[in-house]
C-alpha cells in the first residue's frame, strides 16, 4: 500500500510566529498520521494457502498475492515453519495452521474454517510413500499413510506429546516389526487433514518408537480412495 503523500505547506508572511498550542496541535496530528501507517505497515494476513514448493521454499497465495517464502522467513506476518511436496507449517501470531498443497485457504483473522472439506490429494515422496501434516484433537502431528494399519497408530511418546490419556484406554495385543506387543487402543475426538475433518475415530498407541504417526483404516474408510501415478486422492464417504 502506497503511504499518504504529506505536503508541506510555507507560512504566509506574517504567521511565521506561531503560538505553542498550534505547535502542539501540529506535532499531535503528525504522531497520528505515524501511527495509522505503523499500523498499516503491520497488519497481518487474513487468509493464506499453499500454491507449490520449490525445496525449502513455498509458494503461499496471502490475501489473493503469491508471495515466496523461504523456511524461517515471515511474509505479512506469516511465518513460514516447514514445507514438503504435500503441505506446510505457518505460524501466524504464535498459532499454528497446517496448508495443503492445493487446499481451501485458512482463515487467520476470523472465525476458524469448521473442516468441512470434502476431498484430500497427496503425492508421493521419498520411497513412494504419502506423507502429510495434519491435526489430531487439534494437536498438530505428521502422518504416512498406511493402508496395512487397522487404526491410526503412534507411540506412546507420541500419545503423550498430544495429551491422549491412552493407558485408560481398552488394552489388546498388537502385531509389530519386533513382535506381539501389548497395546491400548483410544477414541480421537477429532482428525484433520488440510480442510478435512472426521470425528470419532480408533487409534492404537504402542510400546515402540515411529518416527509418524500411521494413517490407518480406521481415518481412510471414511474415504472413497483413488491413485493415479504417484498421486492419492481421498473422497470423503461419511
Amino acid at each position: 500500500m502506497t503511504p499518504p503523500t504529506l505536503t508541506a505547506f510555507a507560512a504566509p508572511r506574517g504567521g511565521a510566529q506561531r503560538s505553542s498550542g498550534g505547535r502542539a496541535g501540529a506535532a499531535r496530528r503528525a504522531l497520528a498520521v505515524a501511527a495509522a501507517l505503523a499500523c498499516l505497515g503491520g497488519a497481518s494476513a487474513q487468509t493464506v494457502s499453499m500454491g507449490g514448493s520449490l525445496g525449502s521454499r513455498a509458494l503461499l497465495v496471502i490475501d489473493g498475492n503469491a508471495r515466496s517464502v523461504a523456511v524461517g522467513s515471515s511474509v505479512d506476518g506469516v511465518r513460514l515453519v516447514s514445507v514438503t511436496g504435500n503441505d506446510a507449517i505457518v505460524e501466524v501470531k504464535g498459532q499454528r495452521v497446517t496448508l495443503q498443497l492445493g487446499g481451501a485457504p485458512a482463515n487467520l483473522g476470523g472465525t476458524p474454517s469448521e473442516g468441512t472439506g470434502r476431498q484430500i490429494v497427496l503425492t508421493a515422496q521419498g520411497g513412494g510413500h504419502f506423507f502429510t501434516s495434519g491435526l489430531i484433537n487439534g494437536h498438530t502431528v505428521r502422518f504416512v499413510v498406511d493402508t496395512g494399519s487397522t487404526n491410526i497408530a503412534m507411540s506412546e511418546a507420541e500419545a503423550t506429546r498430544i495429551g491422549l490419556e491412552f493407558k485408560n484406554g481398552m488394552l489388546g495385543y498388537s502385531n509389530t516389526a519386533n513382535g506381539v506387543v501389548i497395546s491400548h487402543r483410544v477414541p480421537l475426538a477429532s482428525v484433520r487433514i488440510g480442510d478435512v475433518q472426521v470425528y470419532n475415530v480408533d487409534a492404537t498407541v504402542l510400546p515402540a518408537t515411529l518416527p509418524y504417526v500411521l494413517l490407518g483404516n480406521s481415518f481412510l474408510e471414511r474415504f472413497q480412495m483413488r491413485r493415479e501415478n504417484d498421486q492419492l486422492t481421498l473422497d470423503k464417504r461419511y
